[in-house]
Protein backbone atom coordinates (compact mmCIF):
# COMPACT_ATOMS: atom_id res chain seq x y z
CA UNK A 1 0.00 0.00 0.00
CA UNK A 2 3.30 2.12 0.49
CA UNK A 3 4.52 1.84 -2.84
CA UNK A 4 1.15 2.16 -4.27
CA UNK A 5 0.63 5.84 -2.98
CA UNK A 6 4.20 6.82 -3.17
CA UNK A 7 4.19 6.21 -6.66
CA UNK A 8 0.89 7.68 -7.54
CA UNK A 9 2.09 10.62 -5.84
CA UNK A 10 4.88 10.96 -7.97
CA UNK A 11 2.72 10.62 -11.34
CA UNK A 12 -0.06 13.07 -9.50
CA UNK A 13 2.98 15.32 -9.33
CA UNK A 14 3.86 14.77 -13.33
CA UNK A 15 0.40 15.43 -14.06
CA UNK A 16 0.25 18.68 -12.12
CA UNK A 17 2.90 20.18 -13.57
CA UNK A 18 2.14 18.67 -17.08
CA UNK A 19 5.30 19.52 -18.66
CA UNK A 20 7.11 16.17 -19.67
CA UNK A 21 7.73 16.33 -23.36
CA UNK A 22 5.43 17.89 -25.36
CA UNK A 23 3.43 18.69 -21.97
CA UNK A 24 -0.35 18.59 -21.97
CA UNK A 25 -1.75 15.27 -21.25
CA UNK A 26 -4.20 16.91 -19.05
CA UNK A 27 -5.73 18.65 -21.61
CA UNK A 28 -7.33 15.69 -22.86
CA UNK A 29 -9.89 15.62 -19.59
CA UNK A 30 -9.44 19.51 -18.79
CA UNK A 31 -10.79 20.12 -22.52
CA UNK A 32 -12.01 17.20 -24.47
CA UNK A 33 -13.53 15.22 -21.39
CA UNK A 34 -15.16 17.99 -20.16
CA UNK A 35 -16.64 19.06 -23.47
CA UNK A 36 -18.61 15.58 -23.89
CA UNK A 37 -19.58 15.72 -20.19
CA UNK A 38 -21.20 19.02 -20.61
CA UNK A 39 -23.49 17.11 -23.82
CA UNK A 40 -23.92 14.58 -21.91
CA UNK A 41 -25.40 16.02 -19.33
CA UNK A 42 -27.14 18.14 -21.37
CA UNK A 43 -29.34 14.67 -23.20
CA UNK A 44 -27.45 14.06 -26.07
CA UNK A 45 -24.26 11.91 -27.35
CA UNK A 46 -21.23 13.95 -28.94
CA UNK A 47 -22.68 12.81 -32.49
CA UNK A 48 -21.12 15.81 -34.86
CA UNK A 49 -17.55 15.05 -32.84
CA UNK A 50 -15.50 13.28 -35.06
CA UNK A 51 -13.16 12.66 -31.81
CA UNK A 52 -15.85 10.81 -30.38
CA UNK A 53 -15.30 7.12 -30.85
CA UNK A 54 -16.38 5.31 -28.05
CA UNK A 55 -19.44 2.66 -27.46
CA UNK A 56 -22.31 4.27 -25.15
CA UNK A 57 -21.35 2.83 -21.99
CA UNK A 58 -18.05 5.24 -22.28
CA UNK A 59 -20.37 8.36 -21.61
CA UNK A 60 -21.55 6.70 -18.20
CA UNK A 61 -17.21 6.87 -17.33
CA UNK A 62 -17.34 10.38 -18.90
CA UNK A 63 -20.66 11.30 -16.26
CA UNK A 64 -19.23 10.40 -13.07
CA UNK A 65 -16.98 13.07 -12.04
CA UNK A 66 -20.21 14.73 -12.05
CA UNK A 67 -21.25 13.32 -8.97
CA UNK A 68 -18.32 14.69 -7.00
CA UNK A 69 -18.99 18.10 -9.02
CA UNK A 70 -17.60 20.50 -5.55
CA UNK A 71 -13.90 18.83 -6.58
CA UNK A 72 -14.55 20.53 -10.08
CA UNK A 73 -14.68 17.73 -13.34
CA UNK A 74 -10.82 17.61 -13.74
CA UNK A 75 -10.22 16.55 -9.81
CA UNK A 76 -13.15 14.34 -9.49
CA UNK A 77 -11.64 12.98 -12.65
CA UNK A 78 -8.77 12.12 -11.47
CA UNK A 79 -10.08 10.84 -8.04
CA UNK A 80 -11.75 8.72 -9.90
CA UNK A 81 -9.69 7.23 -12.01
CA UNK A 82 -6.96 6.83 -8.47
CA UNK A 83 -10.28 4.61 -6.83
CA UNK A 84 -10.19 2.18 -9.67
CA UNK A 85 -6.88 1.91 -9.99
CA UNK A 86 -6.67 1.07 -6.27
CA UNK A 87 -9.80 -1.49 -6.71
CA UNK A 88 -7.91 -2.96 -9.15
CA UNK A 89 -4.57 -3.22 -7.15
CA UNK A 90 -6.39 -4.30 -4.10
CA UNK A 91 -8.51 -7.04 -5.91
CA UNK A 92 -4.81 -8.15 -7.36
CA UNK A 93 -3.34 -8.49 -4.10
CA UNK A 94 -5.96 -10.54 -2.86
CA UNK A 95 -6.54 -13.30 -5.42
CA UNK A 96 -2.67 -13.45 -5.51
CA UNK A 97 -1.70 -16.90 -5.78
CA UNK A 98 2.29 -16.42 -6.66
CA UNK A 99 3.82 -14.06 -4.40
CA UNK A 100 2.43 -10.96 -5.28
CA UNK A 101 4.00 -10.27 -8.54
CA UNK A 102 0.64 -9.90 -10.13
CA UNK A 103 -0.33 -6.74 -8.05
CA UNK A 104 3.17 -5.46 -8.04
CA UNK A 105 2.99 -5.33 -11.86
CA UNK A 106 0.59 -3.44 -11.54
CA UNK A 107 1.96 -1.10 -8.95
CA UNK A 108 5.15 -0.76 -10.57
CA UNK A 109 4.00 -0.93 -14.35
CA UNK A 110 1.57 1.53 -14.61
CA UNK A 111 4.16 4.35 -13.12
CA UNK A 112 6.44 3.53 -15.80
CA UNK A 113 3.44 5.52 -18.12
CA UNK A 114 4.16 8.82 -16.14
CA UNK A 115 0.88 10.44 -15.25
CA UNK A 116 -0.82 9.44 -19.00
CA UNK A 117 -2.86 6.71 -16.85
CA UNK A 118 -4.59 9.34 -14.51
CA UNK A 119 -5.80 11.57 -17.77
CA UNK A 120 -7.36 8.98 -20.12
CA UNK A 121 -10.38 6.68 -18.41
CA UNK A 122 -8.67 3.34 -19.66
CA UNK A 123 -7.69 2.46 -16.10
CA UNK A 124 -11.44 2.54 -15.18
CA UNK A 125 -11.77 0.09 -18.73
CA UNK A 126 -9.20 -1.63 -17.35
CA UNK A 127 -10.81 -2.28 -14.05
CA UNK A 128 -13.93 -4.40 -15.79
CA UNK A 129 -11.44 -6.68 -17.30
CA UNK A 130 -9.39 -7.42 -14.25
CA UNK A 131 -12.74 -7.76 -12.16
CA UNK A 132 -14.21 -9.94 -14.74
CA UNK A 133 -11.00 -12.29 -14.93
CA UNK A 134 -10.74 -12.68 -11.92
CA UNK A 135 -14.61 -13.17 -10.73
CA UNK A 136 -14.36 -16.15 -13.37
CA UNK A 137 -11.49 -17.76 -11.91
CA UNK A 138 -13.34 -17.13 -8.11
CA UNK A 139 -16.06 -19.85 -9.94
CA UNK A 140 -18.83 -17.15 -10.47
CA UNK A 141 -18.74 -16.91 -13.87
CA UNK A 142 -21.95 -15.06 -13.83
CA UNK A 143 -20.62 -11.76 -12.33
CA UNK A 144 -17.45 -11.97 -14.48
CA UNK A 145 -19.84 -12.14 -17.56
CA UNK A 146 -21.65 -9.32 -16.21
CA UNK A 147 -18.63 -7.47 -15.76
CA UNK A 148 -17.49 -7.94 -18.73
CA UNK A 149 -20.54 -6.96 -20.62
CA UNK A 150 -20.69 -3.64 -19.36
CA UNK A 151 -16.88 -3.12 -19.77
CA UNK A 152 -17.45 -4.02 -23.38
CA UNK A 153 -19.85 -1.21 -23.90
CA UNK A 154 -17.69 1.12 -22.43
CA UNK A 155 -14.80 0.50 -24.78
CA UNK A 156 -15.72 -3.43 -26.54
CA UNK A 157 -12.11 -4.78 -25.42
CA UNK A 158 -12.84 -6.27 -22.06
CA UNK A 159 -15.45 -8.81 -23.92
CA UNK A 160 -11.95 -10.71 -25.01
CA UNK A 161 -11.91 -11.71 -20.82
CA UNK A 162 -14.12 -14.18 -21.53
CA UNK A 163 -12.44 -16.28 -24.68
CA UNK A 164 -10.78 -18.55 -22.16
CA UNK A 165 -13.42 -19.99 -20.06
CA UNK A 166 -13.58 -23.21 -19.94
CA UNK A 167 -15.62 -24.73 -22.28
CA UNK A 168 -19.44 -26.13 -20.79
CA UNK A 169 -21.79 -24.28 -18.31
CA UNK A 170 -18.87 -21.89 -17.40
CA UNK A 171 -18.53 -20.15 -20.64
CA UNK A 172 -22.59 -20.51 -21.26
CA UNK A 173 -23.01 -18.56 -18.03
CA UNK A 174 -20.53 -15.90 -18.58
CA UNK A 175 -21.06 -15.21 -22.16
CA UNK A 176 -24.92 -15.23 -21.43
CA UNK A 177 -24.50 -13.04 -18.42
CA UNK A 178 -22.19 -10.69 -20.68
CA UNK A 179 -25.04 -10.42 -22.92
CA UNK A 180 -27.96 -9.82 -20.81
CA UNK A 181 -25.21 -7.07 -19.06
CA UNK A 182 -24.48 -5.13 -22.13
CA UNK A 183 -27.88 -5.80 -23.62
CA UNK A 184 -29.33 -4.30 -20.67
CA UNK A 185 -27.37 -1.02 -20.52
CA UNK A 186 -27.42 -0.28 -23.78
CA UNK A 187 -31.60 -0.54 -23.81
CA UNK A 188 -31.60 2.20 -20.92
CA UNK A 189 -28.98 4.30 -22.83
CA UNK A 190 -30.78 3.70 -26.16
CA UNK A 191 -33.97 4.71 -23.93
CA UNK A 192 -32.05 7.99 -22.32
CA UNK A 193 -29.67 9.46 -25.11
CA UNK A 194 -30.23 9.81 -28.79
CA UNK A 195 -27.83 8.25 -31.12
CA UNK A 196 -25.77 6.38 -29.11
CA UNK A 197 -23.96 4.31 -31.66
CA UNK A 198 -23.16 7.13 -34.16
CA UNK A 199 -19.72 6.53 -33.17
CA UNK A 200 -19.48 3.54 -34.85
CA UNK A 201 -19.40 6.17 -38.38
CA UNK A 202 -16.81 7.96 -37.19
CA UNK A 203 -14.46 4.84 -36.18
CA UNK A 204 -15.25 3.39 -39.40
CA UNK A 205 -13.43 6.53 -41.11
CA UNK A 206 -9.82 6.42 -39.06
CA UNK A 207 -6.58 5.56 -40.72
CA UNK A 208 -3.60 4.82 -39.77
CA UNK A 209 -1.97 6.17 -36.50
CA UNK A 210 1.50 7.50 -36.60
CA UNK A 211 1.98 5.01 -33.43
CA UNK A 212 0.32 1.73 -35.00
CA UNK A 213 2.68 -0.90 -36.38
CA UNK A 214 1.74 0.39 -40.24
CA UNK A 215 2.08 3.49 -39.25
CA UNK A 216 5.92 2.95 -38.19
CA UNK A 217 6.24 0.96 -41.45
CA UNK A 218 5.15 4.26 -43.29
CA UNK A 219 7.51 6.48 -41.43
CA UNK A 220 10.26 4.21 -41.98
CA UNK A 221 9.15 4.22 -45.99
CA UNK A 222 8.81 8.15 -45.56
CA UNK A 223 13.00 8.40 -44.01
CA UNK A 224 13.57 6.13 -47.35
CA UNK A 225 11.33 9.19 -49.47
CA UNK A 226 7.63 8.00 -49.57
CA UNK A 227 6.03 11.06 -49.73
CA UNK A 228 3.41 10.94 -47.44
CA UNK A 229 2.68 13.49 -44.63
CA UNK A 230 1.19 13.00 -41.11
CA UNK A 231 -1.93 15.07 -40.52
CA UNK A 232 -4.07 15.73 -37.34
CA UNK A 233 -7.68 13.66 -38.39
CA UNK A 234 -10.25 11.69 -35.90
CA UNK A 235 -8.32 12.43 -32.81
CA UNK A 236 -5.18 11.38 -33.54
CA UNK A 237 -1.84 11.63 -35.74
CA UNK A 238 -2.58 9.82 -39.10
CA UNK A 239 -0.38 9.32 -42.04
CA UNK A 240 -1.86 10.43 -45.37
CA UNK A 241 -0.28 9.76 -49.03
CA UNK A 242 0.42 6.79 -51.46
CA UNK A 243 -0.38 2.96 -50.38
CA UNK A 244 -1.79 4.23 -46.89
CA UNK A 245 -5.61 2.50 -47.96
CA UNK A 246 -3.42 -0.50 -48.80
CA UNK A 247 -1.90 -0.61 -45.18
CA UNK A 248 -5.26 -0.03 -43.56
CA UNK A 249 -6.96 -2.69 -45.44
CA UNK A 250 -3.62 -5.20 -44.51
CA UNK A 251 -4.41 -4.13 -40.74
CA UNK A 252 -8.29 -5.30 -41.29
CA UNK A 253 -7.13 -8.52 -42.90
CA UNK A 254 -4.36 -9.29 -39.85
CA UNK A 255 -7.09 -8.75 -37.49
CA UNK A 256 -9.12 -10.88 -39.24
CA UNK A 257 -6.55 -13.45 -39.14
CA UNK A 258 -5.57 -12.64 -35.68
CA UNK A 259 -9.33 -13.54 -35.12
CA UNK A 260 -9.31 -16.65 -36.89
CA UNK A 261 -5.93 -17.79 -34.97
CA UNK A 262 -7.66 -17.73 -31.83
CA UNK A 263 -10.91 -19.74 -33.11
CA UNK A 264 -8.46 -22.32 -34.11
CA UNK A 265 -6.69 -22.43 -30.72
CA UNK A 266 -10.27 -21.97 -28.63
CA UNK A 267 -11.37 -25.27 -31.17
CA UNK A 268 -7.96 -27.42 -30.44
CA UNK A 269 -7.80 -26.55 -26.99
CA UNK A 270 -8.07 -29.25 -24.22
CA UNK A 271 -6.30 -28.18 -20.79
CA UNK A 272 -8.50 -25.38 -19.10
CA UNK A 273 -6.47 -24.69 -15.97
CA UNK A 274 -6.92 -21.52 -13.79
CA UNK A 275 -4.23 -19.62 -15.45
CA UNK A 276 -5.78 -20.11 -18.86
CA UNK A 277 -8.46 -17.49 -18.89
CA UNK A 278 -6.36 -14.82 -18.56
CA UNK A 279 -3.29 -16.15 -20.31
CA UNK A 280 -5.97 -16.64 -23.14
CA UNK A 281 -7.35 -12.93 -22.42
CA UNK A 282 -3.97 -11.46 -22.86
CA UNK A 283 -3.12 -12.77 -25.79
CA UNK A 284 -6.31 -12.17 -27.27
CA UNK A 285 -5.86 -8.32 -26.84
CA UNK A 286 -2.78 -8.20 -27.78
CA UNK A 287 -3.43 -9.89 -31.33
CA UNK A 288 -6.08 -7.33 -31.58
CA UNK A 289 -3.61 -4.14 -30.63
CA UNK A 290 -0.49 -5.23 -33.20
CA UNK A 291 -3.02 -5.49 -36.15
CA UNK A 292 -4.69 -2.76 -35.12
CA UNK A 293 -4.31 0.53 -37.21
CA UNK A 294 -4.30 2.38 -34.10
CA UNK A 295 -1.80 1.78 -30.56
CA UNK A 296 -2.22 4.63 -28.48
CA UNK A 297 -0.09 4.40 -25.70
CA UNK A 298 -2.76 4.30 -23.22
CA UNK A 299 -3.54 0.77 -25.19
CA UNK A 300 -0.54 -0.21 -22.60
CA UNK A 301 -2.82 0.22 -19.59
CA UNK A 302 -4.90 -2.22 -20.70
CA UNK A 303 -2.02 -5.11 -21.81
CA UNK A 304 -0.45 -4.40 -17.97
CA UNK A 305 -3.43 -4.95 -16.28
CA UNK A 306 -4.36 -8.24 -17.92
CA UNK A 307 -0.55 -9.12 -17.55
CA UNK A 308 -1.16 -8.46 -13.58
CA UNK A 309 -3.71 -10.99 -14.12
CA UNK A 310 -1.69 -13.65 -15.94
CA UNK A 311 1.14 -13.57 -13.04
CA UNK A 312 -1.16 -13.84 -9.69
CA UNK A 313 -0.98 -17.76 -11.01
CA UNK A 314 2.13 -19.46 -10.86
CA UNK A 315 1.24 -22.05 -13.31
CA UNK A 316 0.67 -19.01 -16.30
CA UNK A 317 2.37 -19.51 -19.72
CA UNK A 318 2.88 -15.68 -19.85
CA UNK A 319 5.55 -14.67 -17.47
CA UNK A 320 8.17 -13.67 -20.07
CA UNK A 321 5.06 -11.82 -22.39
CA UNK A 322 4.04 -10.23 -18.76
CA UNK A 323 8.15 -8.76 -18.46
CA UNK A 324 8.26 -8.14 -22.24
CA UNK A 325 5.78 -5.58 -21.31
CA UNK A 326 7.37 -3.49 -19.20
CA UNK A 327 10.14 -1.74 -21.72
CA UNK A 328 7.59 -1.83 -24.02
CA UNK A 329 5.55 0.24 -21.28
CA UNK A 330 8.76 2.33 -20.80
CA UNK A 331 9.20 2.99 -24.33
CA UNK A 332 5.39 3.99 -24.83
CA UNK A 333 6.01 7.27 -22.70
CA UNK A 334 9.56 8.08 -24.58
CA UNK A 335 7.72 8.08 -27.27
CA UNK A 336 4.95 10.02 -26.27
CA UNK A 337 4.81 12.62 -24.70
CA UNK A 338 8.69 12.89 -24.36
CA UNK A 339 9.82 12.35 -27.71
CA UNK A 340 6.50 12.76 -29.70
CA UNK A 341 8.16 16.13 -31.44
CA UNK A 342 10.73 13.41 -32.90
CA UNK A 343 7.88 11.01 -33.60
CA UNK A 344 5.62 13.40 -35.61
CA UNK A 345 8.69 14.85 -36.69
CA UNK A 346 9.26 11.20 -38.54
CA UNK A 347 13.23 11.83 -37.86
CA UNK A 348 15.10 8.93 -37.09
CA UNK A 349 15.49 9.30 -33.10
CA UNK A 350 11.55 9.18 -33.86
CA UNK A 351 11.13 6.38 -35.70
CA UNK A 352 14.45 4.12 -33.68
CA UNK A 353 11.60 4.61 -30.48
CA UNK A 354 8.32 3.47 -32.23
CA UNK A 355 10.53 0.22 -34.57
CA UNK A 356 11.61 -0.59 -30.87
CA UNK A 357 8.18 -0.06 -29.07
CA UNK A 358 6.67 -1.68 -31.62
CA UNK A 359 9.08 -4.42 -31.87
CA UNK A 360 8.19 -5.55 -28.07
CA UNK A 361 4.94 -5.68 -28.81
CA UNK A 362 5.11 -7.97 -31.82
CA UNK A 363 7.32 -10.14 -29.93
CA UNK A 364 4.87 -10.13 -27.22
CA UNK A 365 2.09 -11.25 -29.34
CA UNK A 366 4.11 -14.11 -30.87
CA UNK A 367 5.73 -15.60 -27.92
CA UNK A 368 1.87 -14.83 -26.21
CA UNK A 369 0.36 -17.16 -29.55
CA UNK A 370 3.03 -19.88 -28.92
CA UNK A 371 2.79 -20.66 -25.45
CA UNK A 372 -1.12 -20.71 -25.17
CA UNK A 373 -1.13 -23.04 -27.84
CA UNK A 374 1.49 -25.17 -26.67
CA UNK A 375 -0.07 -25.27 -22.97
CA UNK A 376 -3.59 -25.77 -23.40
CA UNK A 377 -3.74 -28.13 -27.00
CA UNK A 378 -1.08 -30.61 -25.51
CA UNK A 379 -2.72 -34.28 -24.56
Amino acid sequence: MAVWAASRAAMLVLLWDDSLGIGGLGREVHVLYRHWYEQLAAGSYPAGDVTWQYPPGAGLVILAPGLLAPLGYYRAFVGLTLLADAAVAYALARADRNGGRGAWLWVGGLPLLAHLPLARYDVVVTAFAVLALLAVRARRPGLGGALAGVGALVKVWPVLALIGTDRGPVTRRAWASAAAAAAGLLGVLLLVFPNPLEFLRHQGDRGVQIESLGGTALSLARLAGWPGAVTYRYGAFELTGPYVSSVARLALLLTVAGFGWLLAWRLRARRWGPAVPADAALTAVLLFTVTSRVISPQYLIWLLGLAAVCLTRRDTALRPVALLLLPAAALSTLAYPVLYENVLAVDPLGCAVMVARNALLIAATLLACRRLWRSTTGP
